[in-house]
């Protein structure tokens, strides 16, 4: 047993650990937040404000140097589940399986507005900028061309799963592997556009920022949501309590 003052002094250092902890947490979300605002803001200066094309051709000639059927057919893989059939099918799969479960429901509420609001912002974005598509492109593809919807829409989509499980999963090892695993197939989703060549690297890099960006802010607007909600509850549970007890006493 530990004495009382080095008790107190123990648990002192624990609270002054969690809460340094929260805030170096809430610094990084910010400065991600806001990095991802600049990374879009960039891309659209250089892409339609200095009509820069050094970026671009680079990362096709970076993508041309190790070109083979195996790696393309990887690559239509990988970027199948950034396409809207995928993400359709699987945010409302998804939305399903967590409404389930009581205690998940509101997870299916993230899910479904993340991925409605994200897909309306990029094809607004899309319309507006009207950037056509890569004349090289390995495939056809309609629409145009920035941002990236795999990279926007996808990247918003499997970014709230890596959020999940980040906040879900108490075991260090098994957070990390697997929020490294979810990071890592987001950026080869992005990759495959540029590899395919239905995508320039500028719309990839402004989609993610874009998704980064919108996804960050809409979790917090749910959560305050979410509060709001659970006090709403509780205020009823608790009137429903006071009413009891009043007629319990007539």
């Amino acid at each position: 047993m530990l004495p009382p003052e080095t008790k107190k002094e123990h648990w002192a250092r624990r609270i002054g650990a969690l809460v340094a902890a929260l805030s170096i947490q809430v610094l990084l979300i910010w400065l991600v937040f806001v990095g991802c605002a600049l990374l879009f803001f960039w891309m659209v200066t250089k892409v339609f404000v200095e009509q820069e094309k050094a970026l671009d051709q680079a990362a096709f000639a970076f993508v041309g140097d190790f070109t083979t059927p195996e790696l393309t057919d990887a690559m239509y893989f990988v970027t199948f589940f950034g396409s809207k059939y995928f993400l359709i099918f699987g945010s409302l799969g998804l939305a399903l399986f967590f409404f389930i479960f009581q205690k998940w429901r509101f997870y299916a509420l993230k899910i479904i507005s993340i991925a409605a609001t994200t897909t309306l912002f990029n094809q607004t974005m899309k319309w507006l900028f009207g950037r056509p598509r890569p004349e090289t492109a390995f495939l056809e593809q309609g629409g145009n061309s920035f941002p990236s919807g795999h990279a926007m829409i996808g990247g918003a989509f499997w970014g709230l799963l890596l959020y999940l499980i980040w906040t879900n999963l108490e075991r260090g090892w098994l957070r990390w592997s697997l929020s490294a695993l979810f990071a890592i197939w987001i950026l080869l989703i992005g990759f495959s556009r540029v590899y395919l060549n239905v995508h320039y690297a500028s719309d990839v890099l402004a989609g993610w920022g874009a998704g980064f960006f919108w996804l960050i802010l809409a979790i917090n607007l749910l959560k305050k949501v979410q509060k709001r909600m659970g006090r709403k509850v509780e205020e009823e549970v608790s009137d429903e309590h006071i009413s009891e007890e009043a007629f319990q006493r007539e």
